[in-house]
């Protein structure tokens, strides 16, 4: 995107560093990503602008980094500006000597001077202002910038140090999280927060689970299911959904959900994906059931690589605009849906002023009954006239001009996926999501792991040469999520082997990992989040990883490192649960009675036993599957697991208890209550 800027970017890397060291220039650093619209925006108005770029060019070094392949990088100057302004975000912009440290930075900058609104501090200077600035407090004030970088870069390096403590998450800790989120939600529109209001998967996910494991069927013990439950209902009834074609965009810029930055990111589907699915297993509605098969759709239809990769995101923009691609006028819809306007105008509550600037985002106003009566239909033929609706305008908008598409493919992104997609395919015994599975998770473990390394980014057939411990953590979890579903057992000794490389490569003496790896560039600091933003803490996830293979396998130090790095985040995670909540369901899969569940045998009476468990949601439970007796590759959960009576068996363990082995579809089911 940056390529024909008249700026002379470069991208990170020696070449860079070391013009900055030689020419004892300032480095200026750019941090963006594809689809976001206000690096859009900054580069229209200054990198594009000759003037600005000769000032650029001439004064210091030009980095220019996409945030999702350099997390590390991100992770690091955000931090920065943060202390330094009290707030974050993309663009980042950011101002470093050439011994890497930050001196002065922000986010967006306008070409020209702007008023700020008063909840932000100040007023913003001008971009080419803030470049002169620069320059002369570079070549004038040298003490001053020394000072500043120094101050900052000791204040990042005390912020990197995190270790295990002596606190440990309880069964009461996760009740007084679950009771926080339940005390702190907005009722009235669904979620968190005030607006800008994110979807906050991993928060309902938390809920969701605790009212799976909750036997009790009282109001009082499911409210944590009702709150997860609204917010699911409240962001599926359009805007921040896209009815028409499937999938979430990032946010909502309003409290209700009406209004989203366009953006669709593949973190966000898979995470949300897996809610709603979740939400089918516990509540039995089709409602849930239905948002997962048109966001799979989406996923399939607009960003999967022909050889199984899954793209990263598609842009807000199309032709310059925010959000041109998914809004309607009324006339548009008059002149696809004719006859069935009328109908679908009363859905949506579309009028000629529209609801966003002119045009229509597309959000429910009626519901299925109130249409149903309105319009003199059975109520089991209005979802489905409503589908037939947006199929219609879904090949209309199909010959717009489309946002752009960011087809660089992720590990970590892609694992999040791979563990949708698998999960999917079993619970909704779906063969078109298990083909999408198997091709994403061969494309992973040969694509994204040339000569047997693993690489977090790849585009065109060529790999980055960076990898971190999200993209270690999320693989692993998609492939045991993908062994559960067809049991082969390539998936499951993959996903080992790559534990055994995680450990080797990130692990912290003081507890939990780092996310950047021992033999990995040196950077101002080896960071370590352990609070979850819009995607999982690589920690969180590498925990929850260790946890799953612990059961699966007779390996107690993967149970051990896992426990050690659960006490890294435990005061936080109960004071600030949605920034932890990924901890929080991890921590329930550590408390929890821990199922295991060992089928054995190869006739359709093993499949009989494999489809009870999967009869409901079941978040404390790994499956390991296969004949006797077991391959050499297969989780020592299936080892020494003999036939009973000749027949197919399921062996139950609990809490390192096994009980007596069952062959009978209504004995499991009895056992597993």
């Amino acid at each position: 995107q940056h390529a024909h800027n008249p700026v002379d970017w470069f991208p990170w890397g020696e070449e860079a560093l070391q013009k900055a060291r030689a020419e004892n220039k300032p480095i200026f650093l750019s941090i963006g990503y594809a689809a976001c619209h206000w690096c859009h925006v900054m580069s229209h108005e200054s990198f594009e602008d000759p003037a600005i770029a000769a000032l650029m060019n001439e004064h210091f070094v030009n980095i220019k980094v996409d945030r999702e392949e350099r997390p590390d990088l991100d992770g690091i100057y955000m931090q920065a500006v943060t202390a330094l302004t009290g707030s974050g975000g993309w663009p980042m912009s950011v101002f470093l000597t050439p011994d890497l440290r930050p001196f002065y930075g922000g986010t967006y900058f306008p070409p020209s001077a702007r008023y700020r609104e008063a909840s932000r501090r100040g007023n913003m200077p001008s971009f080419r202002d803030l470049l002169t600035s620069m320059n002369d407090a570079w070549h004038n004030r040298r003490d001053e910038i020394e000072k500043a970088g120094a101050q900052l870069a000791a204040h990042l390096r005390a912020q990197a140090i995190t270790s295990a403590g002596t606190d440990v998450f309880t069964q009461e800790k996760l009740s007084a999280a679950e009771k926080s989120l339940i005390d702190s939600y907005d009722w009235t529109h669904g979620g968190w927060g005030a607006a800008p209001k994110f979807p906050q998967a991993m928060t309902i996910e938390f809920l969701l689970a605790r009212s799976a494991l909750t036997p009790n069927p009282s109001p009082e013990y499911r409210r944590g299911e009702s709150v997860a439950l609204h917010a699911l209902k409240a962001m599926a009834r359009g805007g921040m959904y896209d009815v028409v074609g499937g999938g979430f965009a990032r946010y909502s810029t309003d409290n209700n959900w009406l209004v989203p930055h366009f953006e669709k990111m593949l973190y966000d589907n898979a995470l949300l994906v897996r809610a709603y699915l979740h939400a089918y297993q516990i509540s039995g509605d089709n409602f849930y059931k239905r948002i997962v098969e048109e966001s799979l759709a989406f996923i399939q239809r607009e960003m999967t690589h022909p050889l199984g990769g899954f793209y990263s995101s598609l842009d807000a923009d199309s032709e310059g605009v925010e959000g041109k691609f998914y809004v309607w006028t009324r006339a548009e819809i008059r002149e696809q849906l004719l006859e069935n306007s009328d109908f679908f105008e009363a859905a949506y509550g579309i009028s000629d002023k529209g609801n966003w600037d002119g045009a229509t985002v597309l959000q429910r106003a009626l519901d299925d009954a109130s249409l149903a009566v309105r319009f003199k239909l059975s109520p089991e033929r209005v979802p489905q006239k409503l589908a037939d609706c947006h199929s219609v305008l879904l090949d209309a908008r199909a010959k717009r001009i489309r946002p752009g598409t960011d087809d660089k493919i992720l590990a970590a992104w892609n694992g999040l996926m791979l563990a949708a997609l698998a999960e999917a395919a079993r619970v909704l015994d779906n063969p078109q999501y298990i083909i999408l599975a198997t091709r994403n998770a061969e494309f992973l473990l040969s694509e994204l792991r040339p000569n047997g390394q693993l690489r977090r980014a790849w585009r065109e057939g060529r790999t980055g040469g960076e990898v971190f411990l999200e993209d270690y953590a999320a693989l692993i979890l998609g492939l045991l999520e993908l062994y559960q579903t067809d049991f082969n057992d390539k998936w499951f000794a993959s996903a080992l082997s790559l534990a055994d490389e995680m450990i080797l490569r990130f692990s912290d003496s003081d507890g939990g990992f780092f996310d950047t790896p021992s033999d990995g560039e040196s950077l101002l600091v080896r960071p370590k989040d352990i609070q979850d933003n819009a995607t999982p803490s690589g920690n969180a996830l590498a925990a929850e990883a260790l946890l799953k293979l612990a059961a699966l396998t007779d390996r107690g130090d993967l149970r051990d490192l896992a426990e050690k790095a659960m006490r890294l985040p435990v005061d936080f995670a109960t004071r600030y649960p949605t920034g932890f909540a990924r901890w929080l369901s991890s921590a329930g899969f550590m408390l929890g009675s821990g199922r295991q569940i060992a089928v054995v045998g190869d006739a359709a009476e093993a499949r009989k036993l494999i489809n009870v468990v999967r009869e409901r949601f079941r978040p404390q439970v790994v499956v390991a599957a296969g004949g006797v007796p077991p391959s050499a590759l297969s989780p020592a959960l299936l080892r020494e697991r003999p036939l009973v009576d000749g027949k197919p068996a399921a062996y139950v363990c609990e809490n390192f208890v096994c009980k007596r082995p069952v062959t009978s579809a209504d004995e499991l089911r009895e056992l597993l209550k």
